[in-house]
Order: C-alpha cells, then sequence, then structure tokens
C-alpha cells in the first residue's frame, strides 16, 4: 500500500534584494566606469554597429532596389528572395556582436528550411519571419546603429579631446583672429569668449573629464536600447522557441529509442544468449552420453540451472523496457522502486485518476533515475518522492533529498555535467513536459518534472 507520509516543507533562506545604493557607492562606481571591460567592450559595439549599419544600408538599398528594379524579369525574384534571406546572416553577425561585447545570449530562430523546387523556394523565402524580422532590424539600425551612434561616437571623440586639451594646446599651439585682427592663443572660442589662458583651459579640460566619467552611461543606455531591439527582432519568437523545443524533443526520443535498441541487443547477445548456447551444449553432451550408455543427470542440471539464470535475465531486461508493475499503475510501481532504494525513501502518491501509459513510463524511468543519483551522488539519507496533480491535465513528480546539493553550477545555473538530469529534461520535453531543478552547495536537492497526464502533443 502507498505511503501517505506529509512531505517535508522546503525551506529555503531568503534572497536579500539589493538594497539602495549609498552616495559613496555610486560615487566609486561613476570613478570606476571608464576603467571598467565593459566600458570599453560597449565603445567598440557601439563604433562596430555604426559601420556594419553604413554597410547594411548600402546593401539594402543596392539589394533591395536592384531587385525591385528588375523584379519583373526572370531572375528579378530570385535576387529578391536571396537578398531577403541575406538578412539572416546578417542576424547572425549582430547576434554575435552582442553576445561577444555586450553580453546577451540571443536564442536564434530555427534555420531556414525551404520547400523543395524553385517555386518552393521562392515560396519559403518570401515567407520566412525571421528573414522579414532581420530586415526590419537594419532598417532600424539605420537610425539607432548609424544616426545615434554618429551623435554618441562624436560625443565620445568631442569629450575626449576636452579632456587632453591643455596638450593640444601647449604642443600645437593654435591661434584665432578676432574682428580687429588681434591674435589669441586660443583652442576654443565661444563669441567673444576665448580659451586662451592656463585657468580656462583647465576648466575647459576639468569638463572633458567630468564627460568621460559620465559617457560610459551614456554608452550604457545605448547599448541597453541596442539589446531591447536584438532581443525583440533577431530572437526565437514563442512559435519558433516551439518549433525547437519539438524538435529536441523528437531527437531525444530519437536517442533514447536507440540506446534503448542498443542495450537490449547487447544484454541478450552478452548474456541470454550466450545462456541458451550453455544450455543447448550441455543438453548436447548429455544425449552424447545417453546414447553410450552414461549418466547426463550432472548436464541436464547444469541446463537446468542455466534456463532458470536465464529466464530471470530476461525478466530484468523485459522490466527495463517496461516494467510489468507498472501494468497495476504509477503508484504499486513507485512502491517498488522505492523498497529497493538502498536510501530510505516516503513515497506519496495521489492521482484521482491514472495517466497515460507513455506519461507512467516516464514518470517512472524518472524517478529511477533520480532515486540512482540520490544514492551514488547526493550523499543523502533520506528521500521524499510525491507525485501528485497540479490541475486537471498535469501532473508533479517532485523527488527531493537531504544531500549535498550542488547540482546546478553556481555561476551559470546550468546543470552539471553528468548529472543526468539533461537527459530527463530532455525526456520530459518529448510530452511537452517541463523539468525544474533546485540544489543549493549544502542541499536539499528538489526535482519537479510537470507532465501532461494524457501525453498528447
Amino acid at each position: 500500500m502507498t505511503e501517505t507520509h506529509a512531505e517535508p516543507t522546503l525551506v529555503l533562506d531568503p534572497t536579500p534584494g539589493k538594497a539602495g545604493r549609498s552616495a559613496d557607492q555610486v560615487a566609486r562606481a561613476v570613478l570606476r566606469a571608464p576603467f571598467q571591460a565593459r566600458f570599453w567592450k560597449e565603445l567598440v559595439y557601439v563604433f562596430t554597429v555604426f559601420v556594419l549599419g553604413c554597410v547594411a544600408l548600402a546593401y539594402m538599398y543596392l539589394g533591395w532596389g536592384g531587385g525591385l528594379a528588375i523584379s519583373l524579369t526572370i531572375i528579378g525574384l530570385p535576387i529578391l528572395a536571396l537578398i531577403l534571406l541575406g538578412g539572416r546572416t546578417w542576424a547572425r553577425i549582430y547576434r554575435a556582436l552582442a553576445k561577444d561585447l555586450l553580453g546577451a545570449r540571443l536564442t536564434p530562430p530555427p534555420p531556414f528550411a525551404p520547400a523543395p523546387g524553385l517555386i518552393g523556394f521562392l515560396k519559403s523565402a518570401f515567407t520566412d519571419r525571421a528573414s522579414w524580422r532581420a530586415a526590419l532590424f537594419l532598417l532600424a539600425q539605420a537610425v539607432l546603429g548609424v544616426v545615434v551612434g554618429y551623435f554618441v561616437l562624436v560625443f565620445t571623440a568631442m569629450t575626449v579631446f576636452t579632456a587632453i586639451s591643455p596638450i593640444p594646446w601647449l604642443v600645437f599651439h593654435p591661434t584665432n583672429v578676432d574682428a580687429e585682427g588681434v591674435e589669441h592663443h586660443s583652442l576654443a572660442q565661444f563669441g567673444d569668449f576665448y580659451i586662451e589662458t592656463w585657468p580656462r583651459v583647465l576648466g575647459l579640460a576639468a569638463i572633458g573629464v567630468i564627460g568621460c566619467f559620465l559617457l560610459p552611461w551614456l554608452l550604457r543606455a545605448v547599448c541597453w536600447l541596442h539589446r531591447l531591439l536584438s532581443m525583440a527582432l533577431l530572437t526565437a519568437t514563442e512559435g519558433d522557441r516551439r518549433i525547437i523545443e519539438l524538435q529536441q524533443g523528437r531527437q531525444a526520443a530519437v536517442d533514447d529509442s536507440t540506446a534503448t535498441l542498443r542495450r537490449v541487443e547487447r544484454d541478450l547477445h552478452d548474456g541470454t544468449q550466450a545462456r541458451l548456447v550453455t544450455i543447448a551444449m550441455a543438453l548436447g553432451r548429455a544425449e552424447d552420453r545417453l546414447a553410450a550408455g552414461g549418466d547426463p543427470r550432472d548436464l541436464i542440471a547444469d541446463a537446468h540451472a542455466s534456463s532458470k539464470e536465464a529466464l530471470t535475465e530476461l525478466r530484468e531486461l523485459v522490466r527495463g523496457i517496461h516494467p510489468p508493475a507498472l501494468e497495476l499503475g504509477l503508484g504499486p510501481a513507485l512502491e517498488t522502486l522505492a523498497a529497493r532504494s538502498s536510501v530510505p525513501v516516503e513515497l506519496r502518491v495521489h492521482l484521482p485518476e491514472r495517466p497515460s501509459p507513455a506519461i507512467e513510463a516516464i514518470a517512472y524511468f524518472s524517478v529511477a533515475e533520480l532515486l540512482t543519483n540520490v544514492v551514488k551522488h547526493a550523499n543523502a539519507t533520506r528521500a521524499w518522492i510525491s507525485v501528485l496533480p497540479t490541475d486537471a491535465r498535469t501532473i508533479s513528480v517532485t523527488v527531493r533529498d537531504n544531500g549535498i546539493g550542488g547540482v546546478l553550477q553556481p555561476a551559470a545555473g546550468e546543470l552539471a555535467v553528468g548529472s543526468g538530469l539533461s537527459g530527463l529534461a530532455a525526456r520530459a520535453r518529448t510530452v511537452d513536459g517541463t523539468l525544474t531543478v533546485q540544489s543549493p552547495t549544502g542541499g536539499p536537492t528538489v526535482v519537479t518534472i510537470l507532465l501532461p497526464k494524457d501525453g498528447s502533443r
């Protein structure tokens, strides 16, 4: 009978929120900003997208203009299609820049998959949303990358030049002549006001130095707009992500079935087949001994023992493909798993309606692998399993242990290599399920898998 222990409450230490920065912290941030790598990366990014924006405008003007001009000819439409698809290449370039210089991770859309034939190719090209979004991005770069970028770069150059203005004023000795013909040793003038004395030159330089400390924040604002534009037009849409997940889920299902077939083939070849050969040889020797008038009982006994071992191996093999316990339902099958575990397990299963066989199999094998991880890696003394409905169409499978945790890499928040959880996540995605992990260093580890009850796609 399924145990119904109350599941322990998971209490996590609250993460303190970011308190308001003091004036001293703000001042240090402002003073450090021009010397941080982020400032120089963002400056390189703004300069690069300004140059790329100019080239992209020429590409759009010549490509679309030339393509439309000859669109009535045979090669006009294919040229327009290629120019449109070229936006995908531009998108890859901008995504790489955003990743390397802005630290933005942008999920690319699915690759272009044209229909067969020229008509199919043209239809696919002109209906490719990723290409149209990339073209819109290039047009937006005409404003953000070229116009805004130009003013930012000019402001940057003027700010730096103003900050170092005493050097050219002293070395090159610039002069300005006023309306009365009087020469002034002046670097700049504002009406009748000439920057021609050391106090004035140093005052102008001070303004430039202040501008240098404010410049990183202007660049951050501009790069923030670039990130928003890139995220809006260069990343996969919700529909694209759905397609990618379905493709990954399908590939995971294919890989899983292939691995299962190879395991079954290996187990049959190395185990059961070898025992059947041994049985056949023993029976053949017994037949020869009997024909010679000898006593074949020891050989028959060996063959009988081998046949029992072969039956045991076949049962284990069948259990690995589809556990017989699942015929009675997910609850009894998980009871069997919990009873076999070397770590004490508390099980709680409450399913008013039985899920589909595919969902039960995924839940069973996922729990089996998670329990294996608990035994091998968690250094846990206890584990808890719960299978509960979350709503009318979804069930939640949760495995918790009191081990050492650390399944997630602290820096990236990614599944640790070799944890096996990435495979479980892929298996869950085959039926539109999800897997989430909470595993701070020191524990506990909580793995939750949400699965649809019917497993329909």
